[in-house]
């Protein structure tokens, strides 16, 4: 049985050290379970030839730096598409033959994120959606086709999906009705069931108390992806949802708040944002690699962040891979509350806040009370977001 795990967002970005490591969780989780696995990532070509070549040398050399050499195949798709053709791609790492031999045999496709897609796609034998991020896909998959009507399961993050108060769009998917039956076609909600961010907790360990007391987050402050919520598109970006939180640094002034955000060197949100006292840092710099990114997290005493407030508003569940690689290196986590609390341990390493009275709350007892939380947090990451035991749990091994 061969487990392919198709990815989309890892190569075309090599700058990002924290994006690539979230499915490589997943490859080094199922390595950890000993399964047969095949990293299949697609790389959109580009105009930019000699980039695109640099993109997929960096791919290479970050998989052989995490025991992974031997274990991917890169599709080089020329041109770019949204139809996925294997005939149109360039397979680099394993060949085309080994390929289509591996698909001929027993074999499971984990596709994170509504990577790979038809015809393609309808080649694997049973083919799991994967979702990182619920209230974007449920919404956009209630408007157009996402994968609903090509998997076989459907898996989300987003662990309050089944509650009475969340207010996630439902996806359907069409049901076609037994032939001569002489029924029309039904449209059927998806039967999604949940997992939790991964975190390989081999990987990532829990590391000493660093100095000085810092806290900080990774992403990117603005946000183009958009939801509507009560017949508006609000404003998803970071620089929304961290506005009520800026006197952080003021209030707290034992510790340093630091942004690992992605703005460009001239932008005046840097200024705005050190004159509050937060310091800024490029992630391209500090976190390029995941090695690097691993580093940076673990400079951290915790981490605090704000996240979109549809997560919050619709009560979806959502909790970042971000905050899983946070516990399982020993470091709590403050954020804000989408309706995911009640499914983790009443000891988890987290401390949800609803405005900045909370935050400052939450730093202070991060600050007095540290080694508590971080055993706490660590302990967390490997009951509940383990990659082998989500992978398992995914897989019915």
């Amino acid at each position: 049985m061969t487990i392919f795990f198709g990815c989309g967002f890892a190569a075309k970005y090599p700058e990002g050290g924290g994006n690539f490591s979230v499915p490589l969780q997943w490859m080094l989780g199922l390595r950890r379970l000993g399964l047969d696995a095949v990293w299949l990532e697609l790389l959109p070509a580009t105009a930019d030839v000699r980039e695109d070549e640099a993109r997929i040398r960096k791919f290479q050399r970050q998989l052989r730096e995490h025991g992974l050499g031997g274990r991917y195949c890169l599709l080089h798709q020329t041109p770019a598409s949204d139809v996925h053709d294997l005939t149109q791609m360039r397979c680099v790492g394993m060949s085309r033959r080994e390929l289509r031999d591996r698909l001929a045999g027993p074999n499971i496709l984990l596709n994170l994120s509504y990577s790979l897609h038809p015809p393609f796609l309808l080649q694997f034998e049973r083919r799991i959606f994967c979702d990182l991020d619920p209230s974007e896909i449920f919404f956009w998959m209630t408007k157009m086709e996402m994968g609903q009507s090509h998997h076989h399961e459907f898996w989300t993050i987003g662990l309050n999906l089944h509650a009475a108060d969340c207010r996630l769009p439902r996806p359907v998917v069409a049901a076609v009705p037994a032939a001569g039956s002489g029924s029309q076609a039904t449209r059927l909600p998806l039967q999604w069931k949940t997992f939790y961010p991964l975190a390989d907790t081999e990987l990532l360990r829990a590391q000493p108390r660093p100095r000085p007391a810092k806290f900080c987050t990774i992403g990117q402050w603005y946000w183009g992806g958009g939801v509507e919520v009560d017949g508006e598109f609000p404003d998803l970006s970071k620089k929304f949802a961290f506005e009520k939180y800026l006197d952080l640094p003021r209030d707290i002034p034992a510790a340093q708040f630091e942004l690992a955000m992605n703005l460009n060197a001239g932008d005046p949100e840097i200024a705005r944002l050190r004159a509050r006292g937060w310091s800024v840092v490029s992630p391209h710099r500090v976190a390029r690699t995941p090695r690097q990114y691993r580093r940076y997290v673990a400079s951290a005493l915790a981490e605090f962040t704000a996240i979109k407030g549809v997560d919050v508003a619709w009560r979806t569940g959502w909790l970042s891979d971000r905050a899983a690689a946070f516990l399982a290196l020993g470091r709590p986590v403050i954020t804000e509350d989408t309706g995911a609390a009640k499914y983790l341990p009443r000891e988890s390493g987290f401390r949800f806040v609803l405005d900045l009275e909370d935050a400052e709350a939450a730093a202070r007892e991060v600050l007095g009370d540290w080694p508590r939380l971080a055993r706490a947090a660590r302990d967390c990451a490997v009951e509940i977001f383990d990659s082998a035991k989500n992978l398992r749990k995914i897989l019915a091994l």
